[in-house]
């Protein structure tokens, strides 16, 4: 559903039987844990059944209950603070073991982010990388790792690569000016969305540079200003946010670009290895030990 499901309550609250308006009533007052209850904790918080939630879910429009809870969680996930988000882990978690759980949830992630990633905005985005000028990554706050990942690995491929994690937008838009037409901006941006990396993409497109958004739907302020959107799922709510699926899509990224530059990249890497013995940069491995 489209409209906001707040706002449908609100508007449909006279319609509602009892039980119904005690459903309604408990999502719009708590609405941070009610999006991921299960539909038998949410009626038994409430005092009602557990059909008569699923009814209720019927009646508002959704398939089902598991329908209506997708898309509540997906309206209420930019909207948590942070200290909303420690309280939901903590009530998702209760007695659970938090490593199986975080891990399947991670799991569950790049599942659904390899069989949905666009694979033609991903040759787009390759395409886009290997014949760019200048390859700008910019991740602010939690994202900041996932552009200096991108660029440990593409500094090694491309002669003019410029990683930008800070923060303040008056630093982003230093270090992004001059952009133009014959550069590429790899943005990343997930819930709570940055204020900043949707504006300084929009900036970028308004010169004529290609921007590729790695986010998490199309419909992000990201996506929306974007060229090229490579949509990975990350959705656990608690204070940390899960970057495996983006992880995996850089590398991703990452593989696909080396592999169109395999002659370039074997001859740096080839001096590379001298300078590295040289200079005992790695630890040698001795056998037996």
């Amino acid at each position: 559903m489209k409209n906001d499901i707040l706002s449908i309550l609100q508007e449909r609250m006279p319609t509602f039987s009892k039980g119904q308006r005690r459903i309604a009533r408990y999502i719009m007052e708590s609405y941070d844990k009610a999006a991921f209850q299960t539909a038998s904790r949410l009626g038994k918080t409430v005092g009602v059944s557990e059909s008569t939630v699923v009814r209720f879910a019927s009646e508002l429009g959704y398939d089902g209950y598991p329908s209506m809870q997708k898309a509540f969680q997906e309206m209420v996930v930019n909207r948590l603070t942070s200290v909303q988000r420690i309280e939901v882990a903590h009530d998702r978690i209760g007695d659970q073991d938090v490593v199986s759980m975080v891990l399947q949830a991670d799991m569950d992630k790049l599942r659904h982010t390899g069989e949905t990633v666009d694979r033609a905005e991903f040759q787009a985005a390759v395409d886009a990388i290997l014949s760019a000028r200048r390859v700008y990554l910019l991740g602010v706050r939690s994202t900041a790792p996932l552009a200096s990942f991108l660029g440990y690995y593409l500094n090694y491929m491309f002669r003019d690569v410029r990683i930008i994690t800070a923060s303040g937008s008056g630093e982003v838009f230093e270090q992004i000016v001059g952009i133009n037409a014959d550069d590429v901006l790899v943005a990343f941006s997930f819930p709570r969305y940055s204020a900043i990396t949707a504006k300084a993409a929009s900036y970028c497109r308004t010169t004529g540079a290609t921007v590729i958004g790695v986010t998490d739907t199309r419909l992000s302020p990201l996506g929306q200003n974007s060229d090229h959107v490579l949509a990975a799922k990350s959705d656990m709510v608690s204070l940390v946010d899960s970057l495996v699926a983006p992880l995996s899509v850089v590398n991703a990224l990452l593989v696909a670009i080396a592999a169109k530059r395999e002659t370039e990249l074997a001859q740096t890497f080839g001096e590379l290895e001298h300078i590295w013995d040289e200079y005992h940069i790695y630890e040698t491995q001795v056998d037996g030990q």
